[in-house]
């Protein structure tokens, strides 16, 4: 018996924690991320260099890196090394990379 509870304990906390990563992932709906580039278009930023970071989906950006606001999305985008980052406000972390 005491065997058996500890094997589902275990089963529980695994899923537990594949939960949880999956709710990390961020999907940005096709029609925000059109909104995204239309309004970048139009409010071209000088790209910056960050040393240091890697471009990549998950990557936080440090204090230092401007955020720049989107009407009517959540997120924040900035422009480093000529490629547009959309980035989520309250953990700076990237969650899509504009090419």
């Amino acid at each position: 018996m005491r065997m058996h509870l500890c094997s589902a304990a275990a089963g529980l906390l695994l899923l537990a924690g594949v939960g949880a990563a999956a709710a990390q992932d961020v999907v940005i709906e096709p029609q925000q991320e059109t909104v995204i580039k239309e309004y970048v278009k139009k409010q071209p930023l000088a790209s910056v260099k960050v040393p240091g970071v890697e471009l990549n989906i998950g990557s936080t950006l440090p204090d230092t890196v401007e955020l720049h606001e989107v009407p009517n999305v959540k997120y924040r985008y900035t422009v480093i090394d000529n490629r547009t980052v959309v980035v989520d406000p309250g953990t700076r972390k990237i969650v899509k990379v504009i090419e």
